[in-house]
Protein backbone atom coordinates (compact mmCIF):
# COMPACT_ATOMS: atom_id res chain seq x y z
CA UNK A 1 0.00 0.00 0.00
CA UNK A 2 1.78 3.96 -0.94
CA UNK A 3 0.72 6.04 1.35
CA UNK A 4 0.91 9.67 1.84
CA UNK A 5 1.18 10.99 5.30
CA UNK A 6 0.32 15.36 6.13
CA UNK A 7 1.47 14.76 9.54
CA UNK A 8 4.40 15.05 10.85
CA UNK A 9 4.06 12.36 14.00
CA UNK A 10 2.11 9.69 12.03
CA UNK A 11 5.03 9.96 9.43
CA UNK A 12 7.40 9.14 12.11
CA UNK A 13 5.23 6.34 13.63
CA UNK A 14 4.33 4.59 10.14
CA UNK A 15 8.32 4.37 9.77
CA UNK A 16 8.30 3.04 13.64
CA UNK A 17 5.92 0.52 12.84
CA UNK A 18 8.10 -1.06 10.24
CA UNK A 19 6.71 0.52 7.14
CA UNK A 20 9.44 1.59 4.44
CA UNK A 21 10.36 4.88 1.88
CA UNK A 22 8.42 2.50 -0.63
CA UNK A 23 5.17 2.22 0.72
CA UNK A 24 5.51 6.16 2.67
CA UNK A 25 5.72 8.29 -0.64
CA UNK A 26 5.17 11.43 0.55
CA UNK A 27 5.58 13.77 3.36
CA UNK A 28 5.12 16.92 4.51
CA UNK A 29 8.24 19.43 5.12
CA UNK A 30 7.51 19.54 8.65
CA UNK A 31 7.89 15.26 8.72
CA UNK A 32 11.61 15.28 9.79
CA UNK A 33 11.59 11.92 12.03
CA UNK A 34 13.46 9.57 10.96
CA UNK A 35 15.54 11.57 9.06
CA UNK A 36 17.10 8.43 7.54
CA UNK A 37 14.39 7.75 5.86
CA UNK A 38 12.32 10.46 5.66
CA UNK A 39 14.97 12.22 3.48
CA UNK A 40 14.44 9.79 1.00
CA UNK A 41 10.73 10.66 0.37
CA UNK A 42 8.77 13.16 -1.71
CA UNK A 43 7.92 16.43 0.41
CA UNK A 44 4.20 17.39 -0.77
CA UNK A 45 4.36 20.51 1.07
CA UNK A 46 3.59 21.84 4.44
CA UNK A 47 1.05 21.09 6.39
CA UNK A 48 -1.54 23.54 5.85
CA UNK A 49 -0.36 24.82 1.81
CA UNK A 50 -0.33 21.21 0.26
CA UNK A 51 0.70 20.37 -3.21
CA UNK A 52 -2.62 19.04 -4.43
CA UNK A 53 -0.82 18.26 -8.15
CA UNK A 54 2.37 16.88 -6.76
CA UNK A 55 -0.08 14.41 -4.83
CA UNK A 56 -2.46 13.55 -7.15
CA UNK A 57 0.44 12.65 -9.53
CA UNK A 58 1.92 10.60 -6.74
CA UNK A 59 -1.27 8.31 -7.29
CA UNK A 60 -1.29 7.28 -3.25
CA UNK A 61 -3.64 4.15 -1.61
CA UNK A 62 -4.50 6.09 1.58
CA UNK A 63 -3.75 9.33 2.54
CA UNK A 64 -3.28 10.44 6.36
CA UNK A 65 -4.27 13.80 7.69
CA UNK A 66 -5.20 15.19 11.16
CA UNK A 67 -8.13 17.61 11.67
CA UNK A 68 -6.05 19.72 13.54
CA UNK A 69 -3.09 20.36 11.40
CA UNK A 70 -4.40 20.21 8.13
CA UNK A 71 -6.53 22.55 6.10
CA UNK A 72 -10.17 21.16 5.81
CA UNK A 73 -10.86 22.70 2.45
CA UNK A 74 -7.36 20.69 1.21
CA UNK A 75 -8.55 17.41 2.79
CA UNK A 76 -11.97 17.96 1.33
CA UNK A 77 -10.36 18.67 -2.11
CA UNK A 78 -8.11 14.90 -1.80
CA UNK A 79 -11.48 13.39 -0.60
CA UNK A 80 -12.98 13.64 -3.93
CA UNK A 81 -9.79 11.48 -5.81
CA UNK A 82 -8.60 9.43 -2.97
CA UNK A 83 -9.17 7.46 -0.36
CA UNK A 84 -8.28 9.88 2.86
CA UNK A 85 -8.16 8.89 7.21
CA UNK A 86 -8.60 11.78 9.25
CA UNK A 87 -7.64 11.47 12.76
CA UNK A 88 -8.60 13.81 15.68
CA UNK A 89 -5.37 13.24 18.59
CA UNK A 90 -6.54 15.06 21.53
CA UNK A 91 -6.07 12.95 24.21
CA UNK A 92 -3.81 10.26 25.50
CA UNK A 93 -6.10 7.37 25.11
CA UNK A 94 -7.36 9.38 21.30
CA UNK A 95 -3.30 8.20 21.08
CA UNK A 96 -3.34 4.83 21.87
CA UNK A 97 -6.01 4.28 19.41
CA UNK A 98 -4.35 6.18 16.55
CA UNK A 99 -1.19 4.04 17.13
CA UNK A 100 -3.39 0.55 17.14
CA UNK A 101 -5.59 1.91 14.13
CA UNK A 102 -2.23 2.03 12.44
CA UNK A 103 -0.92 -1.15 13.73
CA UNK A 104 -4.23 -2.37 12.09
CA UNK A 105 -4.21 -0.66 8.65
CA UNK A 106 -0.51 -1.62 7.70
CA UNK A 107 -0.75 -5.07 9.69
CA UNK A 108 1.50 -3.88 12.35
CA UNK A 109 -0.61 -4.92 15.44
CA UNK A 110 2.29 -6.41 17.59
CA UNK A 111 4.69 -3.42 16.93
CA UNK A 112 1.72 -1.10 17.79
CA UNK A 113 0.95 -2.68 20.79
CA UNK A 114 4.31 -2.76 22.36
CA UNK A 115 4.84 1.45 21.16
CA UNK A 116 0.94 1.41 23.13
CA UNK A 117 2.47 -0.48 26.19
CA UNK A 118 5.93 1.80 26.13
CA UNK A 119 4.12 5.21 25.99
CA UNK A 120 1.41 3.93 28.60
CA UNK A 121 5.05 2.68 31.41
CA UNK A 122 6.67 6.05 30.12
CA UNK A 123 3.27 7.95 31.29
CA UNK A 124 3.10 6.81 34.38
CA UNK A 125 5.79 5.94 35.48
CA UNK A 126 7.19 9.86 35.38
CA UNK A 127 6.03 12.19 37.58
CA UNK A 128 6.27 15.00 39.92
CA UNK A 129 5.77 14.42 43.45
CA UNK A 130 3.68 17.61 44.08
CA UNK A 131 1.67 18.99 41.38
CA UNK A 132 2.70 22.47 40.05
CA UNK A 133 0.72 24.89 37.86
CA UNK A 134 2.41 25.01 35.14
CA UNK A 135 2.03 27.39 31.90
CA UNK A 136 3.16 26.34 28.62
CA UNK A 137 3.91 28.82 26.04
CA UNK A 138 3.83 27.93 22.36
CA UNK A 139 3.97 31.35 20.49
CA UNK A 140 4.69 34.95 21.23
CA UNK A 141 3.68 38.40 19.86
CA UNK A 142 1.39 37.23 21.06
CA UNK A 143 1.58 35.10 24.14
CA UNK A 144 -0.75 32.33 23.58
CA UNK A 145 -0.87 29.02 25.78
CA UNK A 146 -2.87 25.62 25.41
CA UNK A 147 -6.53 25.00 26.95
CA UNK A 148 -7.78 21.76 28.44
CA UNK A 149 -8.70 20.47 24.77
CA UNK A 150 -5.08 19.89 23.67
CA UNK A 151 -2.71 16.81 23.19
CA UNK A 152 -0.14 19.08 25.19
CA UNK A 153 -2.59 19.73 28.06
CA UNK A 154 -2.97 15.68 28.73
CA UNK A 155 0.57 15.26 28.78
CA UNK A 156 1.43 17.93 31.05
CA UNK A 157 -1.89 16.38 33.42
CA UNK A 158 -0.12 13.12 32.75
CA UNK A 159 2.87 13.82 34.31
CA UNK A 160 1.83 15.92 37.07
CA UNK A 161 1.50 19.43 36.30
CA UNK A 162 -1.75 21.60 36.77
CA UNK A 163 -1.88 23.50 33.26
CA UNK A 164 -2.58 27.17 34.49
CA UNK A 165 -4.99 27.30 31.83
CA UNK A 166 -7.20 24.33 31.68
CA UNK A 167 -10.47 26.39 32.09
CA UNK A 168 -9.41 27.33 28.70
CA UNK A 169 -9.67 25.91 25.04
CA UNK A 170 -7.56 25.54 22.01
CA UNK A 171 -4.56 28.20 22.06
CA UNK A 172 -5.51 31.26 23.73
CA UNK A 173 -3.72 34.47 23.74
CA UNK A 174 -2.33 35.51 26.98
CA UNK A 175 -0.99 38.59 28.51
CA UNK A 176 2.14 38.51 30.49
CA UNK A 177 0.72 39.30 33.71
CA UNK A 178 -1.57 36.38 33.10
CA UNK A 179 1.87 34.37 34.39
CA UNK A 180 1.14 35.54 37.75
CA UNK A 181 -0.03 32.26 39.33
CA UNK A 182 2.39 29.52 37.61
CA UNK A 183 4.63 27.73 39.88
CA UNK A 184 6.72 27.27 36.04
CA UNK A 185 6.58 29.05 32.88
CA UNK A 186 7.77 26.42 30.02
CA UNK A 187 8.70 27.71 26.76
CA UNK A 188 8.24 25.33 23.84
CA UNK A 189 10.71 25.03 21.27
CA UNK A 190 7.82 24.44 18.82
CA UNK A 191 5.94 26.14 17.03
CA UNK A 192 7.85 29.40 17.76
CA UNK A 193 11.55 28.66 18.66
CA UNK A 194 11.41 29.75 22.08
CA UNK A 195 15.66 30.82 22.64
CA UNK A 196 17.26 32.01 26.07
CA UNK A 197 16.71 35.64 25.24
CA UNK A 198 13.13 35.27 25.37
CA UNK A 199 13.46 33.27 28.42
CA UNK A 200 15.48 36.38 30.10
CA UNK A 201 12.79 39.00 28.41
CA UNK A 202 10.10 36.76 31.07
CA UNK A 203 12.94 36.56 33.53
CA UNK A 204 13.23 40.05 34.26
CA UNK A 205 9.44 40.31 34.56
CA UNK A 206 9.45 37.70 36.62
CA UNK A 207 12.95 37.58 38.39
CA UNK A 208 11.45 34.85 41.43
CA UNK A 209 9.60 32.32 39.01
CA UNK A 210 11.41 29.02 37.26
CA UNK A 211 11.33 29.76 33.77
CA UNK A 212 12.35 26.98 31.53
CA UNK A 213 12.60 25.92 27.78
CA UNK A 214 11.35 22.08 27.03
CA UNK A 215 11.04 20.41 23.99
CA UNK A 216 8.26 20.52 22.32
CA UNK A 217 8.05 17.48 20.68
CA UNK A 218 7.85 15.84 23.91
CA UNK A 219 4.65 17.82 24.69
CA UNK A 220 2.86 17.99 21.27
CA UNK A 221 4.30 14.70 18.98
CA UNK A 222 1.68 12.20 19.36
CA UNK A 223 1.79 8.87 17.39
CA UNK A 224 4.90 6.92 18.77
CA UNK A 225 6.76 9.99 19.83
CA UNK A 226 6.31 9.70 23.60
CA UNK A 227 7.42 5.73 23.84
CA UNK A 228 10.84 7.64 23.17
CA UNK A 229 10.66 10.33 25.59
CA UNK A 230 10.81 8.25 28.99
CA UNK A 231 14.59 9.68 29.61
CA UNK A 232 13.68 13.23 28.62
CA UNK A 233 10.58 13.60 31.14
CA UNK A 234 12.60 11.85 33.62
CA UNK A 235 15.43 14.66 33.17
CA UNK A 236 12.88 17.05 33.46
CA UNK A 237 10.93 15.96 36.40
CA UNK A 238 13.96 15.74 38.46
CA UNK A 239 14.66 19.30 38.68
CA UNK A 240 11.07 19.83 40.65
CA UNK A 241 11.57 16.27 42.60
CA UNK A 242 14.99 17.46 44.11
Amino acid sequence: MKVISLVPSITEALFDLGLTENEVIGRTKFCIHPQEKVKNVDIIGGTKNLNIDKIKNLQPDLILANKEENVKEQVEILMKDFNVKVYNTETIEDNYYLVKNLGMLFHKEEKAQLFNLKMYEVLHQTKIKTPLKAAYLIWKNPYMSVGSDTFIHHILTEIGFENLFKTQTRYPEIQIEDLADADVIMLSSEPFPFKEKHLKALQDFYPDKKIIIVDGEAFSWYGTHIAKCEAYYKQLIAEFNN
